[in-house]
């Protein structure tokens, strides 16, 4: 197979970025995306020109490292995967496929296809964790509803890449935020702490610039995960619970 590559340059946040078009040949339907890239660095390399910057870790769809935004959707055109998982099968001969960073105030632009994320690590740095000193008790200590238990499992299943955001006309990070909280607000060690919870990772939120929710379910749709946006409504009932406590 072969395409035309339109990836985004950019040498860094503040300079002027742009498309470039590269062509690649003699790529097999099996090969994953990130290792056509690889394909397209080395021809790049051997020409004495500069590699596309993108990030990557465990090739997994395990860490959302791996965040593109591919012909118009967030990790490209197949469902509930990661850039890592999706295949060139996925395209046809010939195609032309246009490569861009997360486009997000929040995440500004590194180099090239690589957003700095560390918004995210300032959201969870606010609330998203439990503070309860001591012996750590065993898990089955605390008994939980598989009702509760389920939901705050399918929580924790966001990695954390940002489709949500790159997806959503105003940039929200509140599946994100909403799927942490979750995860928390259905299980008894995370309830100590849950108002302050809210009210600190949406506020962080605020700040950092990410637009508000409209709920179109455009998060939903194009999460790796496919965490619900059920988790919206639960963060909105802690959110306004919060605020009548105080």
């Amino acid at each position: 197979m072969k395409f035309t590559l339109k990836i985004w340059r950019q040498k860094n946040a503040k300079a002027k970025g742009r498309f470039e078009t590269y062509k690649v040949d003699g790529i097999s339907p099996d090969t994953s995306f990130l290792e056509m890239l690889d394909i397209l660095n080395e021809n790049l390399v051997r020409e004495g020109k500069e590699p596309v910057a993108f990030d990557h870790d465990c090739r997994e769809g395990i860490c959302g490292m791996c965040s593109l935004y591919i012909n118009g959707r967030a990790h490209g055109p197949d469902d509930d995967i990661t850039t890592c998982q999706l295949h060139c099968r996925k395209f046809h001969d010939g195609d032309t496929i246009t490569i861009e960073p997360w486009r997000s105030a929040a995440f500004p632009v590194i180099k090239d296809l690589v957003v700095n994320r560390g918004a995210f690590d300032q959201i969870l740095q606010a609330g998203g964790f439990i503070s309860i000193g001591g012996i750590v008790p065993d898990a089955n200590a605390i008994p939980i509803s598989k009702i509760d238990a389920d939901e705050a499992m399918d929580a924790s299943a966001c990695i954390g890449c940002g489709a949500c955001v790159a997806t959503c006309k105003n940039g929200s990070a509140m599946l994100f935020v909403a799927a942490r909280v979750s995860a928390l607000a259905k299980l008894p060690q995370g309830r100590v702490e849950a108002a302050r919870r809210a009210k600190s990772m949406v506020a962080k939120m605020d700040e950092l610039g990410f637009g508000a929710c409209s709920n179109t379910g455009a998060c939903e749709a194009e999460c790796p995960k496919g965490v619900s946006i059920a988790h919206i409504a639960r963060l909105n009932r802690e959110f306004l619970l919060a605020k009548v406590q105080d």
